[in-house]
């Protein structure tokens, strides 16, 4: 495909958001270029993307799907970016053969996986504490009640030991907690694992484990990359094999 170069000749960037979901991701990035004249960021509603796409030079997909088609509208693409770590909506090898780069933002350089490690630790601290029933109670002036329970003395599952596994683990070793993962391969050496200095897993497994670890597990954290490979890794069988726990997710994607 022969692609035109009437904006960049010019000397003006557009870069183009999809969607206007998760905000501060084109709040902050227009606020940053307002010292560059010759970029202009715009946000388009999804719907309208397929219709305006050859305009941009740069684009950051959000949510939305990149599959063949749309990307062949995009005459002027030198770029298809994601505002974070998932890139499991974009053909990455239809954008490849027509001359377009893709690229994500890592999390273990940003503070993307810290901040994702957080997140799961607030919602199994929500979740065994009750915290909606608890806030109801509070509301009809009733103290003391529901029973809440603690991480103290559980065993937490993380599935997909990677950098979000390994900010989780890190956070939650003071819980005194008992830890279980699952990798695909574990290095030798636990000090070459993501620069971890010291070993946070109690008992390490692979794939095959995985329903073996949910059964004796009190939480589990789903932190797989949505790829050909783990795509419906949590499906009924899984989810079978589990005793009543807690389950929270931070794939990349859909996990069933």
């Amino acid at each position: 495909m022969e692609r035109t170069h009437e904006d960049s000749s010019k000397g003006l960037i557009r870069v183009l958001f999809c969607g206007s979901h998760f905000p501060s991701s084109h709040n902050y990035t227009s606020e940053y270029l307002l010292n560059y004249p010759f970029v202009q960021v715009d946000v388009v509603p999804c719907e309208d993307v397929p219709k305006v796409i050859s305009n941009y030079h740069i684009c950051v997909t959000k949510m939305m799907k990149f599959d063949f088609d749309l990307i062949s509208r995009a005459s002027q693409m030198k770029l298809i970016v994601q505002f974070g770590v998932g890139l499991d909506g974009v053909d990455v090898d239809a954008a490849t053969k027509l001359g377009i780069k893709v690229a994500r933002i890592p999390s273990g350089v940003t503070g993307n996986a810290m901040s994702c490690a957080e997140m799961a630790i607030y919602l199994m601290l929500g979740l065994l504490r009750k915290q909606k029933e608890m806030q109801i109670a509070v509301d009809h002036k009733k103290l003391g009640e529901p029973t809440g329970d603690t991480l103290l003395g559980k065993t937490v599952f993380i599935l997909g030991f990677g950098n979000i596994g390994l900010e989780l683990a890190k956070r939650l070793r003071p819980f005194g907690v008992r830890i279980i993962a699952t990798k695909r391969s574990w290095p030798e050496n636990s000090s070459q694992l993501n620069g971890a200095s010291e070993d946070l897993v109690d008992q390490k497994g692979a794939h095959e484990d995985i329903k073996k670890f949910a059964s004796i597990a009190d939480i589990v954290v789903c932190c797989l990359c949505l790829n050909s490979e783990t795509v419906g890794v949590v499906n009924k069988s899984f989810l079978s094999s589990m005793r009543k726990c807690l389950i929270t997710g931070f794939t990349f994607g859909k996990c069933c």
